[in-house]
């Protein structure tokens, strides 16, 4: 069942989301070669803490950290390891809190010192996919004008969408009705109405889409060890289109 928000629940979603948006602002400027992402997420948590919100991540479905961190070939629910960053390496921060009752969710690719051009573009095509997505969630739109956004833009360009994880709807929880692919078809799907809030977030694959689960059950990567990206904006629809609530 899709729940539709009204103003007022759209503006506590609103403070929500701008905690989220400010503390991925701040891993931003701390993210370089020798920082491992363990002491990211002791600074995510920190940031949570002195917000009053609860971190979203941390033992839901019993996932072990508040902040998910997925460098290079990890697509998804990357644990914090205590392992340096190099220059090089590419970082997937996916961040979510929890603040008066109502949810928050985004995330972020962010280039470790040097990368190659190759990767460069793969965070560019990746990040633009995701406004392309955005820019069709407006009311009379269908779910597939989405999710075909993100597809035909990235397919384009060479690149592949993971299918096997997908957006999700937002709001007095973390995950709920519609589930938001990454792929599909334009003009099908669910209708969209003023007062769906979506995590819309495509995560898409330099080769490749398949995708394979380690042993930790949790961290997701590429079967071929191509890289990955991943941006997400939690995105409100209202009557003059969409309002992403996790952008400074």
């Amino acid at each position: 069942m899709i729940i539709l928000k009204s103003r007022k629940e759209i503006e506590r979603m609103r403070t929500a989301c701008r905690i989220v948006a400010e503390v991925l602002e701040g891993l931003k400027s701390l993210v370089e070669p020798g920082i491992s992402t363990y002491e990211l997420e002791l600074h995510a948590s920190a940031e949570a803490l002195k917000s009053n919100s609860k971190c979203a991540f941390r033992g839901y479905n019993n996932y072990p950290s508040s902040l998910c961190c997925s460098p290079n070939d990890q697509v998804v629910h990357g644990l914090p390891t205590k392992i340096p960053l190099k220059s090089g390496d590419i970082i997937s921060l996916d961040f979510g809190i929890v603040y008066d009752g109502f949810y928050g969710d985004a995330a972020i690719t962010l280039p470790v010192g040097d990368i190659t051009d190759t990767a460069k573009e793969l965070l560019a095509v990746t990040e633009s996919s995701l406004y392309f997505a955005i820019e069709n969630a407006r009311p009379g739109n269908r779910l597939g004008d989405i999710s075909f956004a993100v597809q035909s833009y990235v397919e384009g360009k060479g690149y592949s969408v993971v299918r096997d994880f997908v957006g999700h709807g937002i709001g007095r929880s973390l995950h709920e009705d519609p589930q938001i692919p990454n792929y599909g078809t334009a003009g099908k799907g669910v209708k969209l109405k003023t007062g769906m809030v979506l995590a819309i977030e495509p995560m898409i694959n330099q080769n490749s889409h398949e995708v394979k689960l380690l042993k930790d059950n949790w961290t997701v990567v590429t079967c071929d060890g191509g890289l990955s990206a991943h941006f997400e904006h939690t995105v409100a629809i209202t009557d003059h289109g969409p309002e992403i609530l996790t952008r400074l």
